[in-house]
């Protein structure tokens, strides 16, 4: 293979990619959000300069892809932090959670999601829209709404989910030291809402050593959402650059 050959190529194998080289579009992407106070203190632990907090709140999510090019349908599920930078407010992607491993490749590799391979799922059990998260064979989160109580504006629902997006992209170098290490900025476009509802909701997290989201505990459920889009995900800019000035 001759080095221009290898230079367009995105990712390994070179002859077996573990995803393809595109901008994949989502359609009926399904949500259900739980918004929720926090523990101020654990926020300001894991949430990176130079973000800045305004409120202790989290955003558990889990999403359910009906059909995703290039992907096709899975399930993902993690927490988005509200945060601010220069006075633009958006959310900050904590840990991501899903069942493909093309989807989970491409969004680590190409982007800055901070994706890992997990168990999540959505249904509607008796009433109650459940979703779920399982870390293996041990259960992680329980979330549950219920189904289709109140409409919500569509433009309120494409609001919560069209925020900026701000992720932390960390690639090692051969020392172990980071090669790459920046804050990077996206955001949803192309969206269409089909429906959206809200209603009451729980929320239960339970501690697991390689999946900690107790470690942002629930104090109060603040306001829950069960929406169904289409959408594209912007590609991602660079707005901080952590190794800036550091010796080579």
């Amino acid at each position: 293979m001759r080095i221009e050959e290898v230079r367009r190529k995105v990712t390994t194998p070179l002859t077996s990619p573990a995803f393809a080289p595109m901008v994949p579009r989502f359609t009926d992407r399904e949500y259900l959000n739980v918004v929720y106070r926090t523990d101020a203190d654990a926020l300001r632990a894991v949430v990176p300069e130079p973000l800045r907090i305004d409120e202790p709140l989290v955003r558990f999510e889990v999403m359910k892809m009906g059909d995703v090019s290039g992907y096709g349908p899975y399930t993902e599920s993690g927490q988005a932090i509200p945060v601010s930078l220069d006075g633009e407010r958006g959310e900050y992607l904590h840990a991501m959670y899903l069942d493909n491993f093309p989807a989970t490749a491409s969004g680590r590799e190409v982007s800055a999601y901070p994706k890992t391979i997990g168990s999540p799922s959505l249904y509607v059990d008796h009433g109650a829209l459940v979703g779920t998260l399982d870390h293996g064979t041990v259960r992680v989160a329980t979330a549950t709404m219920g189904y289709k109580h109140h409409a919500l504006d569509p433009r309120e629902a494409e609001a919560q989910i069209t925020v900026p997006t701000f992720m932390l992209k960390t690639i090692p170098g051969y020392d172990g030291s980071p090669r790459v290490q920046e804050l990077v900025r996206t955001e949803i476009t192309d969206i269409a809402v089909k429906w959206a509802y809200t209603g009451p909701a729980r929320l239960q997290l339970f501690q697991h050593v390689l999946a900690p989201l107790a470690d942002l505990p629930v104090l109060e459920v603040v306001s829950a959402s069960h929406i169904l889009t289409d959408l594209t995900l912007a590609g991602v800019k660079p707005v901080h650059d952590y190794l800036e000035g550091r010796p080579s």
